[in-house]
């Protein structure tokens, strides 16, 4: 099975979901989630991501997305996992306070991912997901409610 996310549609809205390495609760820590904060709010500035809703988890990530015209969300994925994961080891092995750094370093397979190398196959595959509501152009406004992802 190929690693890399697959889009059907390059200008369809999609539902992506992404777990960290061995389902580890990474994002319990407020420092760890805003760095998926922060990345998502680069790609939606820099890389054309239209993001209409999202939600972190204690150990993965929900988004429903799209690409911008002329960008391919599959290049967007990419580039924000691969960022965010290192980012977010380098917090790991500098939080003065994180009490499972030895063991979280450990169970990684390389210090360079948190999320699996784009192992994570997307939950309606090849499919559009109709989503009502505005375009989440302000992450600080949204917060983190689960609530607000639509129900599919």
């Amino acid at each position: 099975m190929s690693r890399a996310y697959k889009f059907n549609k390059p200008d369809g809205l999609y539902f992506i979901s992404f777990a960290t390495v061995q389902w580890i609760d990474v994002f319990t820590r407020r420092d760890y989630k805003d760095i998926v904060v922060e990345s998502l709010k680069f790609c939606q500035k820099e890389k054309g991501l239209l993001l209409f809703a999202w939600v972190i988890m204690s150990n993965h990530v929900h988004l429903i997305a799209e690409a911008a015209e002329g960008f391919k969300l599959q290049d967007i994925i990419r580039d924000l996992k691969k960022f965010t994961s290192k980012q977010i080891i380098k917090a790991i092995e500098d939080h003065p306070g994180e009490s499972r750094r030895e063991w979280m370093l450990k169970m990684f397979p390389s210090l360079s991912q948190v999320f699996p190398s784009l192992s994570q196959v997307f939950r309606a595959r090849g499919h559009c997901v109709r989503v009502g509501g505005p375009l989440v152009t302000d992450l600080n406004d949204l917060g983190q409610r689960a609530d607000l992802v639509a129900s599919l």
